[in-house]
């Protein structure tokens, strides 16, 4: 029987990307796209870069996560075997001043998928995304048995989300699929994010829209990078064979400075730009490293990034370059 896809938050960053990756690799999927409706609060962390052309063939529907009645209704109607939710506030720095929203958001809307798939779609596989930020900060790469401790009101919804996903499969025999993702970079990524946000400004500047300085926050971080095509493709991997209940770390293994990333953004510009510290961008608390193991997933199922960080950042430039205005 063909599968109905159904991607919750699919105009957004993650999202995106994977339905373009499903609708290449699932040709005999139906694919039903949830984005926040047009009258839903936007804030600057969550607003919407361009994006390129999504499938045509994707069924379109404006669903608010914080509607328990709407998504009810919607999951009645598509009956989906495969959930990818990527829905929610995804802003780590943000989530410090807006801490009720990135809770609310990311907790309730879960809360409210989960309650519907029970009712409606109880045989459905769902991959819950989640992120590496539900670890205790560490000195070394981070395996799933490392200790939790999230230090960022973002952190611990995404750990608040995980033990709904538990529940779930202990209370009521969902399939749920949960992730620990790293830190994924590439085109169409908001600007509010580090990388994206350089790749921007340079962007900028090439085009002669702002002046030929580039603010920053702490450089000093190590973060483990991902690009976010692979991401998916990992997503996509687990959704096959990925085991209920058990966190997989989707990472490279390999730990980058914040620096080196701006640095190599530069370096394929041939703009003369100074670099200036900003303390509006730093965050209150932000972990020195973020490292994972990846032995688990590669083991699991066969999977290995493939984008080198060097083509993900030429890509993101490349990106800003033709969206700038």
């Amino acid at each position: 029987m063909a599968e109905t896809i159904l991607i919750t938050g699919a105009a957004g960053f993650v999202g995106s990307h994977l339905l373009t990756l499903l609708d290449h690799t699932a040709k005999a999927a139906t694919l039903i796209a949830w984005r926040r409706p047009a009258s839903t609060e936007r804030t600057s962390a969550s607003s919407t870069p361009p994006r390129e052309a999504l499938p045509n063939r994707a069924h379109w529907h404006e669903v608010d996560l914080l509607d328990e009645v709407t998504v009810r209704h919607a999951i009645r109607d598509c009956r989906p075997t495969q959930v990818y939710h990527c829905g929610g506030a995804a802003g780590v720095g943000q989530s410090w001043s807006n801490n009720y929203r990135t809770l609310r958001t990311n907790v309730l809307g879960t809360e409210h998928l989960l309650s519907a798939l029970r009712e409606d779609a109880p045989s459905a596989r769902l991959l819950i995304p989640g992120s590496a930020l539900v670890y205790r900060p560490n000195t070394a790469a981070s395996d799933e048995t490392s200790p939790l401790g999230p230090v960022s009101p973002y952190g611990l919804s995404k750990l608040a989300q995980e033990l709904l996903g538990l529940a779930a499969i202990r209370q009521d025999g969902l399939q749920v699929i949960l992730t620990r993702s790293f830190t994924h970079i590439g085109p169409a990524q908001d600007p509010s994010f580090a990388a994206s946000g350089f790749a921007k400004q340079i962007a900028e500047i090439e085009a002669g829209l702002r002046d030929s300085v580039l603010s920053v926050g702490n450089l000093e971080p190590r973060r483990d990078l991902t690009d976010v095509r692979d991401t998916v493709q990992a997503y996509t991997l687990l959704m096959a064979e990925g085991r209920p209940g058990q966190p997989y770390n989707v990472c490279s293994g390999t730990a980058h400075q914040i620096k080196d990333v701006l640095d190599g953004l530069l370096a394929a510009s041939n703009a003369t730009i100074s670099v200036r510290q900003d303390p509006a961008r730093t965050r209150p608390a932000d972990n020195p490293l973020l490292l994972g193991n990846r032995a688990l997933i590669s083991r699991t199922v066969n999977w290995t990034p493939t984008i080198s960080l060097t083509q993900t950042l030429s890509d993101l430039l490349e990106y800003w370059r033709a969206h700038v205005t």
